[in-house]
């Protein structure tokens, strides 16, 4: 249970989402640096993203701290951080506009992020009960409670593999809209998706790292009832 080969993998994969979480802030910092052309602070960009796609009741709000943008499905709101809000850089246009494009996904029933949306409330109670079913189960040699962690620990390993088309989505919605409005030139593209890519690059670390602890516990319930 302790020592299982899988582990070398997930350990590579922790590895990668740390660089990942690295990467991210390091690039926002950098594109932080460059001012847009067009002069669009990411509130600007984000309510101008909203109003050209008939989102005009949509709010956005500013919150405290940094990388802590995201877009509030059950109130419908934009929430942007306040050097996103405020700054009218790379990195907050780019950051303003993908949450912009939650918000479009939203309107129009994008298929993956209904399904995000409706598993949610079972992924939640399945992310808080599975490890201690796996923990218990592991302890007592009960197949029965390490099956039944591995079905809730599914759901949560779902969830994230669901988030990953809804992100990449969300991405390249904000960038055609970023460049067919005129809030970045084709120039400052590259910029846009450094940003975009490295902020994509969390998610697909985390979920990879979920995947394969699933894929672990599924051996290790394989072998004890063999």
């Amino acid at each position: 249970m302790f020592f299982h080969p899988m582990d070398f993998l997930i350990i590579i994969a922790f590895i990668l989402s740390l660089w990942a979480q690295f990467r991210v802030k390091g690039t926002f910092n950098r594109w932080s640096d460059v001012q847009t052309m067009s002069g669009l602070t990411g509130y600007q960009a984000a309510r101008m993203m909203l109003d050209r796609n008939g989102l005009h009741d949509v709010p956005i709000e500013p919150v405290p701290g940094r990388l802590s943008d995201h877009y509030d499905p059950i109130h419908r709101v934009v929430r942007l951080s306040e050097p996103v809000y405020y700054e009218n850089s790379i990195s907050a246009v780019s950051v303003a506009c993908h949450e912009v494009g939650h918000a479009i996904q939203h309107s129009v029933h994008y298929p993956m992020l209904v399904v995000r949306h409706k598993i949610f409330p079972v992924v939640r109670f399945a992310s808080g009960i599975a490890p201690f079913l796996l923990i218990a189960g592991f302890l007592f040699q009960a197949t029965g409670l390490i099956g039944l962690g591995i079905l809730f620990f599914t759901c949560a390993v779902a969830f994230q593999l669901v988030t990953l088309p809804v992100e990449f989505n969300a991405s390249n919605r904000a960038r055609e809209i970023m460049i067919a409005e005129g809030f970045i030139t084709n120039e400052e593209e590259r910029g846009v998706a450094k940003v975009l890519n490295a902020a994509a690059l969390t998610y697909v670390a985390a979920a990879l790292i979920s995947l394969l602890e699933l894929i672990k516990y599924i051996m290790i319930f394989t072998q004890s009832r063999d």
